[in-house]
């Protein structure tokens, strides 16, 4: 499909310094008429904002959608079931809400008979995989537009230059020097760019925004006491709350104490390493939590095939894959597995660590104390039994072992 062919495109805009530019740029490029959508995952900035920034640039249809509830209960907790991490370090908070904003987008463009979808995704970044990704499954017909695929503002300074050019507000602009690239919302917030493109580089203090550090937390430590139900987080401290207010409410306590913080070098689907910082409070917390829970309900090789199959689950969300068929169907295992991981945690917040300090499950716990215990277990377990069980699994071992006596 030409440009030409394009009559109405829906835009996922921030009211940023790239989708604002965007914007124009299709008014200008296309000549097509643009409905914006803005997705309120809870990144934490006022989104009303960019209603007042469509609409002065000429936007009839303007979408502004609270999604924070959905984007925790059908998408954050259940990637926590599986105890999701990428390369043993990204809790995937950019990654797993790209499907949901595809999916959105993809529901405007039904329902504003729109016959194309836009992002701003670089041509270098795994956002436009997983965007794209979660078009096509969607609406396998719909055309896309990648602006950063097809236009030269190849780098942030031609973007600012653009937006002064045609008058388009940019908020945290430093001077002429370009900000830091920012991504945000209910799971984390992460920073690309500047002087985190030199691996070497620490961190400056005023970047983080979430979280102290660790060594300004309290001297006192916060304990907080987690309920769940199948596998996800209902209450805190024994208050019933939603998805959405779980997580809020973890990123505040786990911020004032330093946790979350991370300095990543992750190889992008693309094929090239990148460095980004990432604040997870919340992630970080409900991670150590759901593992602590699934240590006291879950089965022995249920849980150790959880594990086998959790890098590669991780790697379908990273990469685009939610909407898959093999993501759906390790997701219906996942959640299976679930069943009996009820019960309660408690946590120790202290100094950028979280350390589990308790775990009960009064229906499904699987230990024994009678049998675990170093005291009289009242022939609970016969310790005999393990001479012939070790015996049975050294067979194959004791027979390798004879054949190489006999070859000396």
């Amino acid at each position: 499909m030409s440009s030409a062919k394009v009559k109405k495109v829906v835009l996922a805009y921030s009211g940023g310094l790239d989708t604002s530019v965007i914007l124009k740029w299709l008014q200008e490029v296309y000549d097509c008429e643009v409905v914006t959508f803005t997705a309120d995952i809870g990144q934490g900035e006022e989104v009303e904002s960019a209603r007042t920034k469509a609409k002065a640039m000429g936007v009839k249809e303007i979408f502004i959608d609270d999604l924070r509830e959905e984007f925790a209960r059908d998408f954050v907790f259940p990637m926590f079931r599986a105890n999701a991490i990428y390369e043993g370090e990204y809790l995937l908070g950019t990654s797993i809400a790209r499907p949901l904003i595809a999916k959105r987008q993809i529901e405007i463009a039904n329902q504003t008979g729109a016959d194309a979808v836009s992002h701003g995704a670089t041509g270098k970044g795994n956002d436009q995989v997983r965007f794209e990704l979660g078009f096509y499954a969607l609406k396998p017909d719909i055309h896309v537009i990648a602006p950063w695929r097809e236009w030269d503002l190849t780098s942030r300074q031609k973007l600012l230059d653009y937006a002064d050019k045609h008058g388009i507000a940019v908020e945290m602009k430093r001077g002429k020097k370009s900000p830091y690239s920012m991504d945000a919302n209910l799971l984390h917030i992460s920073y690309e760019g500047d002087l985190l493109e030199d691996p070497w580089s620490e961190p400056e203090e005023s970047m983080w925004r979430w979280s102290v550090s660790p060594e300004e937390a309290p001297d006192s430590p916060t304990y907080i006491e987690l309920t769940y139900e199948k596998g996800d987080i209902v209450a805190i401290d024994g208050q019933p709350m939603s998805p959405a207010s779980v997580m809020e409410h973890l990123n505040m306590l786990g911020g004032a104490n330093g946790i979350g913080r991370a300095d990543i070098v992750e190889n992008r689907y693309v094929g090239m390493k990148s460095r980004g910082c990432y604040e997870t409070p919340a992630g970080t917390i409900m991670l150590k939590g759901h593992r602590a829970i699934e240590s006291l309900t879950l089965d022995r090789e249920a849980a150790h095939l959880k594990d086998e199959l959790m890098p590669r689950y991780a790697s379908l969300i990273y990469n685009g894959y939610w909407w898959s068929p093999e993501r759906k169907l390790l997701q219906q295992m996942i959640d299976a597995s679930q069943a009996s991981v009820n019960g309660k945690v408690r946590l120790k917040l202290y100094k950028g660590n979280v350390v589990v300090v308790g775990r009960q499950s009064d229906s499904d716990s699987l230990f024994d104390p009678e049998i675990a215990t170093f005291e009289d277990d009242a022939g609970a377990y016969n310790q005999a039994d393990a001479g012939g069980f070790i015996k049975l699994n050294a067979l194959r071992m004791r027979i390798a072992g004879k054949l190489r006596s006999r070859k000396r």
